[in-house]
């Protein structure tokens, strides 16, 4: 059964992902590694979930070189939900929130440039990973 309380207030958060990349999903298994209590259930993009967390807002759906966190209502996306993530996550990641400081079209400049080249330095899988059978739960369809 899937959780789907990922809406209200004190729920879990969600974060949609590129299911084929390897730089994002080494980002899954380092979140997943530091995450406190399971704070965090994941989707890739490509997923029936990231459709509906996302709604039809995205013209032809949502860029797969994009991250985002779905939590409380609030959707954010690139760099600002990179930082989001890493002040949920174990000492010392949170210290990196201290970046929001920069102003986001900086930030955003320097996602960017690493997604854009995520397959060509990281490489891609042909099809989305499938989660260990003990992670299959905090993994959304």
């Amino acid at each position: 059964m899937e959780n789907t309380d990922f809406g209200s207030a004190g729920g879990q958060a969600v974060v949609l992902f590129d299911g084929v990349c390897n730089l994002c999903n080494w980002f899954v298994d380092f979140m997943i590694r530091r995450d406190r209590g399971g704070r965090f259930l994941f989707a890739a993009l490509e997923s029936a979930t990231a459709g509906r967390l996302l709604g039809d807002g995205i013209a032809g759906g949502p860029p797969d070189d994009t991250v985002f966190l779905v939590e409380n209502g609030r959707t954010y996306r690139n760099s600002t939900a990179v930082l989001q993530i890493a002040r949920r996550l174990r000492f010392p990641w949170p210290a990196l929130y201290a970046l929001i400081a920069v102003p986001e079209p900086l930030r955003d400049w320097a996602y960017r440039l690493v997604a854009r080249n995520r397959y060509r330095w990281f490489g891609r899988k042909h099809s989305c990973i499938a989660p260990k059978p003990e992670l299959r739960a905090r993994f959304l369809r």
